[in-house]
């Protein structure tokens, strides 16, 4: 198939044996380069993080305001560069979901807020609503770098994973509930995963009860393999590859990487 000559050859994503943790960090990275001036411009932009003494609930609503700024900031598109360093994103003014959940991690990191991702393996299939007639040029595979932040004080009962906070509970329990304003995430149309994450429900383990009746926002049946944990997307990058091999990545680029997502 089309779909899966796109895709690193020699690559073997599975989980290992016992899982893989990962402390995860503030410091500066490839990608997340938090120290660049663009970056510490944005992060001015945004605004401080809680002191803290303010609790978890306020880093919680600082990187809210995070995602909201990036929302609004950083244009929705389908780039294929997935290690792209942070302050290039920012330069461009646009990137994909990958691109700009980085720069909500490099963000935290600039607050002091350690980060973390956790691997995921996604079926293509996913992403077909969004290429109905480019089927068979959708990968077979998708590696996804799902965001968690470290929040000391997180309350367990809340949050099974605390003290580390998936991106997906970010805005859990914040105004009305979530995925009430017209449904689950269906991966089609001019919203994209990142934008969702602040309306419905994004939720990789089936441990959310989904509000629309097709079970639109049930991404875990998608789920192929969970890679684990691993300190910096920079790392799993490094040891699973990019979604494309290069060759593909280097065609894709100039035409995904500028078309709107939606379109």
């Amino acid at each position: 198939m089309v779909s899966r000559l796109l895709t690193p050859c020699g690559r073997t994503r599975q989980a290992e044996a016992g899982g893989r943790d990962a402390c995860g960090g503030t410091a500066p990275t490839r990608i997340l380069d938090r120290g660049h001036p663009r970056v510490r411009s944005a992060v001015r932009s945004i605004g401080t993080a809680a002191p803290e003494e303010e609790g978890p609930a306020a880093k919680v609503a600082a990187l809210r305001r995070a995602h909201r700024w990036i929302s609004e900031e950083v244009r929705p598109v389908y780039s294929v560069e997935e290690t792209r360093p942070v302050s290039q994103v920012l330069r461009l003014g646009r990137g994909s979901c990958s691109q700009r959940m980085a720069v909500l991690e490099a963000v935290a990191r600039a607050w002091g807020v350690p980060s973390r991702v956790r691997g995921l393996v996604v079926d293509g299939a996913f992403w077909y609503p969004r290429f109905p007639r480019l089927r068979r040029l959708v990968p077979a595979q998708v590696v996804l770098a799902w965001p968690e932040f470290h929040l000391d004080g997180l309350s367990e009962a809340d949050h099974a994973g605390a003290p580390w906070l998936a991106v997906s509970e970010l805005f859990a329990g914040a105004g009305e509930p979530r995925g009430r304003a017209g449904g689950g995430f269906t991966n089609a149309g001019p919203e994209t995963l990142f934008e969702a994450l602040s309306r419905t429900s994004v939720d990789w383990d089936r441990g959310t009860a989904c509000p629309a009746s097709d079970g639109s926002c049930e991404p875990s049946a998608y789920l192929l393999t969970d890679l684990g944990h691993f300190d910096s997307r920079d790392e799993l990058f490094a040891r699973h590859g990019q979604t494309l091999c290069g060759p593909a990545r280097f065609l894709a680029e100039p035409v995904l990487g500028r078309r709107a997502a939606g379109l």
